[in-house]
């Protein structure tokens, strides 16, 4: 599969490190090759980006000065992590990318289209102000990505998406990624491709999620904060915590922050540049916690996180897949920690049993994570 690529692929892939393709790669990558529109199911940490990129990468004629493809995703964070991604595996290639994002400078991102980019990666509402303003012609773009392409789907970004889409070229290819789909999902991509190959893919070994433990802690709404003082203390810990509501998370860093604990926070309402900021703290691990709203976490790919805090219980089972899908990555081990309250406690059971995942209640003893029998040994002794 890989010896049909280019060569500076080929050379980038043995740069790499990585041994075989994954599961999702393989299914995908001669796909995309042939120019078929595909709808593609896989796990978080499978290996997704490549599985779109490098084909995308493998299509672009870089002696054209026209722009060929464009790759769009939910959020600011997940656009440029991809880009990144562009950067490295387009090396020496002479080919050009750009990203567009809301939140950045429009005339910094008017010059960088000057360049004439063969790909640009972009958040939806900002492309779509610039395609309004003529600023960027799709006409000749034969390739559309959506990337975590359920969260484009949504009736917020669904017309804007259909619009980008039907401004390209009439045979366009479209795939869709994403790490669930709903049966909604899936009928709505089906309205904007053409006869598309539906891939589902489960875990795969290469990319395979170390041991991944699932433990809950019974508490009322205001002791959350408590548990999280204690679990921001533990030793060797990098957790990204969840929270569903932007003025809640505000108040729990505040609160985190007067006890001089190493934390920070991502959501959609900070600039551009705080959001950065947060981030590359959180990844350089000078931060031990960075809590986030969902869809601001959505789709990273942060290295070496040891624990997922879920301080609000997921809205539902995709979203408790998604979350827990950010630790136990490329065979690291992690653990899940839910947060709940007596009557939460039995949807996060039923999450579990659906899930087929065991799941253990915990406590905190001497500052430590224990089980509540531990505890009662000691007492006892």
């Amino acid at each position: 599969m890989l010896n049909s690529l280019k060569p500076f692929l080929q050379a980038a892939w043995e740069k790499s490190g990585f041994e075989t393709p994954t599961n999702i790669q393989v299914a995908a990558i001669p796909l995309v090759l042939e120019g078929k529109d595909i709808i593609a199911e896989s796990p978080t940490g499978t290996g997704k980006t490549l599985a779109y990129l490098l084909p995308l990468l493998n299509q672009i004629e870089n002696d054209s000065q026209s722009l060929q493809a464009v790759v769009l995703a939910s959020s600011q964070e997940l656009v440029m992590q991809v880009f990144q991604e562009f950067q490295k595996w387009s090396e020496g290639s002479g080919i050009r990318g750009t990203s567009i994002i809301g939140g950045a400078n429009v005339v910094r991102q008017l010059e960088k289209l000057k360049k004439r980019p063969h790909v640009i990666f972009a958040t939806p509402g900002r492309l779509f102000e610039l395609i309004k303003q003529k600023k960027v012609k799709m006409h000749e773009v034969r390739m559309v990505v959506l990337d975590e392409g359920d969260q484009l789907l949504i009736p917020e970004h669904l017309n804007t998406v259909q619009t980008i889409v039907k401004s390209t070229m009439r045979d366009r290819q479209v795939v869709l990624f994403s790490a669930t789909m709903k049966a909604a999902t899936e009928k709505l991509a089906k309205e904007f491709t053409n006869e598309p190959e539906v891939l589902r893919i489960k875990k795969d070994e290469m990319a395979a999620s170390g041991e991944v433990n699932h433990i809950y802690f019974l508490a009322e709404p205001r002791d959350k904060i408590k548990l999280l003082e204690k679990i921001v203390r533990l030793e060797k810990i990098k957790a990204l915590a969840f929270i569903n509501d932007i003025g809640e998370l505000e108040i729990f860093r505040e609160k985190l922050k007067f006890k001089e604990l190493s934390v920070g926070i991502l959501h959609s309402d900070m600039k551009k540049l705080e959001r950065q900021a947060e981030l590359k703290a959180f990844r350089d691990g000078k931060l031990k916690m960075l809590i986030a709203t969902d869809i601001a976490a959505r789709g990273l790919d942060i290295q070496g996180v040891t624990h997922v805090v879920q301080i609000d219980i997921p809205r539902d089972i995709d979203q408790y897949v998604h979350r827990a899908g950010r630790t136990g990555r490329m065979g690291a081990s992690g653990t899940v920690i839910s947060l709940v309250t007596e009557r939460e406690e039995r949807e996060l059971k039923r999450y579990s049993h659906e899930l087929k995942v065991s799941l253990e209640k915990r406590i905190f003893f001497k500052g430590e994570i224990a089980e509540e029998v531990q505890r009662d040994q000691k007492i006892r002794r």
